[in-house]
């Protein structure tokens, strides 16, 4: 599917970061978590601060990568974190604002080491860490479905398809259609196995894979339907699978939910 418009990204990143940061402010900073159970409401607040101030730094110092880069020291009150996370999103969204998304930045994703990349990835990464505070302040609202539904794809294709060049893909002729009912768009997956040699030397044979691919001209052996914001909800392991349908094959569904199963943050 199309992605978004950088300009649409960065509107988006702003205001998931203004919604996460105005239902935090009204949290107590020990309330857990319940989407990240090992997180409090300030540990939330904490790991979103820094993954956004580490991307600015990427931004900023293009194309270098982050081998330079500082961790900040946690605040220790929580009206501090929350200055700080307000001045941090500021610089990000400024750094993005100022760069052309086409310009060479690097990236962990080995298919794209550009600034267009950090335009969506954190808009992604704003979008889901709204939805956990919601859900720790109790107050879910809804997602943008254009969001929700590029934020399909992105789970899918980079988050859950990545492919690390010291690994390799083995399709099976197995194919999911991801259905997303409000937007009329449809992402599909090939399964298969991945396997390689990680760098520090452990081996990995045959573990339950999948890639994004183009609709193949058949019918998919398994159609996963659902709104947008379920969709994403579901696959990010926020939301459980009330208002997702299952049509196809149980056996690929089970070999989708071993690929899908697998732990993101």
């Amino acid at each position: 599917m199309t992605h978004l418009e950088p300009a649409t990204y960065l509107a988006h990143l702003r205001a998931q970061s203004e919604r996460f940061a105005a239902v935090l402010e009204s949290c107590p900073p020990d309330a857990r978590v319940p989407s990240c159970p090992d997180w409090d409401a300030a540990d939330l607040l904490w790991h979103l601060t820094g993954v956004q101030r580490f991307w600015h730094h990427i931004v900023s110092h293009r194309p270098a990568g982050p081998d330079d880069y500082v961790e900040a020291e946690r605040p220790a009150s929580y009206d501090d974190l929350l200055a700080l996370f307000r001045a941090t999103h500021e610089q990000l969204a400024s750094a993005l604002a100022g760069a052309d998304p086409a310009e060479p930045a690097w990236t962990w994703a080995r298919d794209d080491q550009s600034v267009g990349f950090t335009y969506r990835r954190q808009a992604q990464e704003a979008l889901i860490h709204r939805l956990d505070a919601e859900l720790t302040a109790g107050d879910v609202t809804p997602l943008p479905p254009d969001l929700a539904a590029d934020g399909v794809d992105e789970a899918l294709d980079v988050i859950f398809g990545g492919l690390p060049d010291w690994g390799s893909f083995d399709p099976l002729p197995l194919y999911v259609e991801y259905r997303i009912s409000d937007t009329g768009d449809s992402v599909w997956a090939q399964l298969g196995t991945f396997s390689g040699t990680a760098p520090d030397g452990t081996v990995r044979s045959g573990e339950p894979d999948q890639h994004v691919v183009p609709a193949p001209g058949r019918a998919a052996d398994l159609v996963v339907a659902g709104t947008a914001e379920r969709l994403d909800g579901w696959l990010w392991h926020r939301y459980d699978a009330t208002g997702i349908s299952f049509e196809g094959d149980p056996e690929v569904r089970e070999r989708m939910s071993a690929v899908l199963g697998q732990a993101i943050d």
